[in-house]
């Protein structure tokens, strides 16, 4: 497999507010240091790629909003590689756009596509999983997902269900997907945990250009007929007035339900390298060290007494004094405090738009 045909597509449009007041519209969770280690997700995910292949083929898919954050976050990312969608269209139009591209200046890509905002704490497993992977996708038209071992009965995601009953010829770690499962309630997760053919959907896909670009040519056709049109015009100076023009045609679909629930060579990779999308500020709790009673800190200089069970993430204060709390969040984001009961975060979007 040679690196130089790997590329690694990063889409990063999401404007997720889950983690107010730290993240907001204009400035989301993918470009903040959420974990107080002095890089952002975004830059972290960028990290993880490290000598799986060069900057010069790492693309990052934003909205026009955040093109300047982008430049700034990686600035080792060529210009060319920042993909601008002039409006939200999910995820499959996203791919749709930079495969194009892509096929464009190496019709032999084989190509990695993952989120912008997760956490990956086995970078070490991580690099191996992908490694492989890229192999077998190099070595077959298959389009390939990685699924996360489910640890809990996890409603935020949803589920793949694998046939592990014969793996593939070409890579004994990846079997046929027989289904693909929505987001389920308590009830049905639990269900899932007990199985060992059940994992959740990171939406982390591998594939060569030519499988993924001619799939959606099958399930999609007018999707692929906008960017046959704007094909032409790739590299050139026209090619963003086409996407402005072009792009807003596409359907508003994700790629799961545009192409990877109606293929028919749909391959899962599980995989252990204590993955998180970190959704919620719940999440975050679970995947940081606690203290001695059971807290997340994150920042400088805090001080809990008397305090249990809380996440505290309070960045740009010089000091932090807690008393008497349990089961909390409080966070700080320039002139924003908040204080809210762990267990009740769901609200936290009310209070964002008050």
């Amino acid at each position: 497999m040679a690196l130089e045909n790997n590329h690694l597509v990063i889409m990063a449009g999401g404007v997720g507010s889950r983690f107010w007041p730290m993240s907001t519209k204009e400035f989301p969770k993918q470009f903040i240091d959420v974990l107080g280690c002095g890089k952002s997700l975004i830059q972290l995910t960028v990290d993880r790629f490290k000598g799986l292949c060069s900057l010069d083929n790492i693309w990052i898919v934003t909205s026009k909003k955040y093109i300047s954050i982008v430049k700034e976050q990686l600035p080792e990312i060529p210009e060319d590689n920042i993909l601008c969608e002039p409006c939200r269209r999910n995820t499959a139009p996203c791919i749709a756009y930079v495969s194009w591209k892509i096929k464009k200046r190496n019709p032999n890509a084989n190509v990695v596509v993952t989120p912008s905002d997760h956490i990956v704490t086995d970078v070490v497993e991580f690099q191996r999983v992908i490694k492989s992977a890229l192999n077998f996708t190099n070595q077959s038209d298959a389009i390939l997902t990685l699924g996360m071992k489910p640890t809990r009965p996890e409603t935020g995601y949803g589920y793949i269900e694998a046939d592990l009953t014969l793996p593939s010829t070409k890579n004994k770690e990846v079997f046929r997907v027989d289904s693909f499962k929505e987001k389920p309630d308590e009830e049905r997760a639990k269900k899932y945990l007990q199985k060992n053919n059940f994992f959740w959907n990171a939406g982390i896909f591998v594939w060569n250009i030519n499988t993924i670009v001619n799939s959606i040519r099958v399930y999609q056709p007018d999707m692929a007929a906008i960017f046959e049109k704007v094909f032409p015009y790739f590299y050139t100076d026209k090619e963003q007035d086409m996407i402005d023009s072009e792009f807003p045609l596409c359907e508003n679909i994700s790629i799961d339900y545009a192409v990877m629930e109606k293929a028919d060579e749909i391959f899962v990779f599980p995989a252990n390298f204590g993955w998180s999308d970190l959704g919620t500020w719940g999440s975050l709790f679970d995947n940081k060290i606690k203290d001695a009673h059971n807290n997340v800190l994150i920042g400088n200089n805090i001080n809990l007494y008397e305090s249990r069970n809380c996440i505290v993430h309070t960045m740009q204060e010089r000091k932090v004094v807690v008393q008497g709390l349990d089961g909390y969040i409080i966070a700080e984001n320039n002139d924003t405090l908040l204080i809210c009961r762990l267990n009740e975060e769901q609200r936290i979007k009310d209070f964002s738009q008050d």
